[in-house]
């Protein structure tokens, strides 16, 4: 049977049709509007992630030493915190090897300030992604073995057989991503995302991994009769991590988040501080800010620069040293964008090309930075709702990375493919991956790979639907209701943030830059809202909005408090419309 269109918009301005939560979805909000006296937009959010009414004051608040997990509920984890406090007793001599993004930056970064507190130091090692790519490597393990009595590797290491064999001394590895059948020779590898794990942890990313890690290692402290370093703390760098390594939004991660993000807001940690002041950050922190703001500055480093800059910057407790440091790397992601935007427009030419409606839209390219080849399929997967793969190519050999949409596992398909022999190596998680691979497998390697990805639904799901949470009327929008709806959240990842209808609605527009849109709105019988549309203009939206003539408008969007000026806000974020 087919679903009718939400107000039966079967076509909007942009082309998609929008889809409501259903009868069902309906009568579970008005049962728990009346049991908790919750407004239905908060009601139909909670519905939507499947709270139940006796779980919605807990969700609505959530404690972090409710939800958070044992931390021996992970195979080996027992065994990883007492050789990392034997070394530190000891005073060994330890390295840390991280990937070099945000998530093995910030774990880095937790492991180094942890030692700091304790009188003990470590030696920090991020490969360079072009000289060295991704994961430990067989000369630098060699090296730092010979220098030291303990390796810990963070956001890597699952699968690098041959380099911590290779490394001569005791490895531990802390990592999240998907495991192969067997385990690398390490002293201890601690993975929600291990073959013989339960998979109850699989949401985690490598910061947050680290973090229960320290949990344990406290914990053993305490059980001698000694004071670990404080770990509430370090929330801050598990939030930034857990958000701009796309992890699910879900369970412990909800509360990482949402500490993570107070603590931010104290404005303690020396290098955020400097980062959130380059970036011209005048306001609390938010998941958005996270992703989009702090995140790829953080990034930039080990994308087009030094690779080691984001995790020093993280861990920096020098106010002087940390501005130029957070200058560099503004610097770097300016960079970065110039880089992002040449490879966005010849890949999408190229996909539109090869044709999006495919399950899995990729692009490959002669001399494409490796260091924006992931922004650019993620870009790729926005566009089109399939998983997407973008290649850069030199000599012969292409370095990738993939982004995937929710429900499609694209690390268990590529790891697949690798293990078929179409590709030199690839792995990850469920939402992104990396893969190299040789010039002459590449089509048939991405062929294989649309194979896996379709019989796991990829491609069955058009961009061209749009999902809505709830209607409601303006009059009924103030700070108040978006406080609340806010409690539901952090949202991003597995969690996204409502989004709302307003049907009917007498429109006016005006024109924001090039490419933006300013607009009021109203149903005649109340109060206008605000609305901005950021890159209306690059589709129809902006111009059919912008010139409404007689029409009235269906609009749906996000919506969000908007504070300037020393004034708080209600605006909604538009995002599609249609002619009522």
């Amino acid at each position: 049977m087919t679903t009718r269109a939400f107000l039966d918009v079967s076509q909007s301005l942009t082309g998609r049709r929008w889809v409501g939560p259903g009868l069902e979805a309906d009568r579970q909000a008005e049962a728990m509007a009346q049991i908790t006296r919750l407004p239905m937009a908060v009601c139909h959010t909670l519905v939507s992630r499947g709270v139940p009414p006796e779980e919605a004051g807990g969700f609505l608040n959530p404690a972090l030493r409710d939800l958070l997990p044992d931390p021996l509920s992970l195979r080996d984890m027992e065994r990883a915190a007492a050789r990392f406090l034997a070394a530190v007793h000891a005073r060994q001599r330890i390295a840390i090897f991280a990937d070099y993004d945000v998530d093995g930056g910030a774990s880095a970064a937790l492991l180094t300030i942890w030692l700091r507190a304790m009188g003990a130091a470590a030696t920090l090692y991020i490969p360079d992604r072009i000289d060295e790519g991704y994961g430990p490597n067989v000369p630098a393990m060699q090296a730092l073995g010979a220098a030291h009595e303990l390796i810990i590797c963070v956001d890597c290491g699952t699968l690098s057989h041959e380099p911590i064999a290779a490394a001569g001394c005791d490895v531990v590895v802390l990592d999240h991503h998907l495991g192969a059948e067997t385990l690398p020779p390490a002293y201890a590898v601690v993975n929600p995302n291990r073959q013989d794990e339960t998979g109850d942890l699989a949401h985690l990313c490598a910061a947050g991994v680290v973090f229960l890690m320290l949990v344990e290692a406290n914990r053993q402290l305490r059980a001698k009769g000694v004071q670990g370093p404080d770990l509430m703390s370090l929330l801050d760098l598990v939030a930034l991590a857990t958000v701009a390594d796309v992890a699910p939004l879900i369970g412990v991660n909800r509360a990482f988040v949402r500490q993570g993000l107070k603590v931010m807001a104290r404005r303690e940690r020396v290098g955020l501080r400097a980062l959130a002041d380059v970036s011209r950050m005048d306001q609390a922190p938010t998941p958005y800010a996270l992703g989009f703001v702090l995140g790829p500055r953080v990034n930039a480093g080990g994308r087009i620069g030094q690779a080691d800059l984001g995790a020093r910057l993280l861990a920096c407790d020098n106010p002087a040293e940390a501005a130029a440091m957070a200058a560099r790397l503004d610097e770097l992601n300016s960079e970065r964008r110039e880089i992002t935007e040449a490879v966005r427009e010849a890949a999408m030419a190229q996909a539109e090309a090869r044709g999006l409606d495919g399950p899995l839209v990729w692009a490959a390219g002669e001399g494409w930075h490796p260091g924006v080849v992931g922004i650019v399929a993620a870009r790729l997967k926005e566009a089109s709702h399939r998983p997407a793969v973008v290649i850069g190519l030199e000599g012969g050999i292409g370095k990738g990375s993939a982004r995937s949409i929710s429900g499609v596992d694209l690390g268990a398909a590529v790891q697949r493919v690798a293990a078929e022999g179409l590709l030199i190596k690839g792995g990850g998680h469920k939402m992104a991956a990396g893969l190299t691979v040789a010039e002459e497998k590449m089509e048939a390697a991405m062929a294989r790979l649309g194979e896996l990805l379709a019989r796991q639904g990829a491609g069955t799901e058009g961009p061209r639907d749009l999902g809505i949470d709830s209607l409601l009327m303006p009059s009924a929008v103030t700070p108040a209701l978006i406080e609340q709806i806010e409690a539901a959240g952090p949202f991003g990842a597995a969690a996204p943030a409502p989004r709302f209808a307003f049907a009917n609605m007498a429109v006016q527009a005006r024109r924001m830059g090039e490419t933006h849109l300013r607009l009021s709105f109203g149903d005649g019988t109340g109060p206008k809202l605000e609305a901005v549309a950021f890159g209306a203009f690059d589709g129809p939206l902006g111009p059919a909005l912008d010139t409404p003539g007689h029409h009235r408008f269906h609009l749906a969007g996000r919506l969000e408090l908007n504070h300037w000026g020393g004034r708080t806000k209600v605006q909604l974020r538009l995002e599609d419309a249609a002619i009522a």
